[in-house]
């Protein structure tokens, strides 16, 4: 039991938490932009074709 409290007391060391470090913002590339500007057709495309579905109801 005596040789046990002193591994319990170092175990939680390597546990402990690193530093928050901030993450660095990268700049949106072609593709992000082309993957948003479809998201955002198919966006408004399916709110048109909600609206044309409850007029025609």
């Amino acid at each position: 039991m005596t040789r046990l409290i002193p591994l319990l007391a170092l175990l939680p060391a390597p546990a402990a938490a690193a530093g928050f470090e901030r993450p660095v913002p990268a700049a949106q590339t072609a593709t992000t932009e082309m993957w948003f500007a479809i998201a955002s057709l198919a966006l408004i495309l399916s709110l048109g074709a909600v609206q044309w579905l409850i007029k025609n109801r």
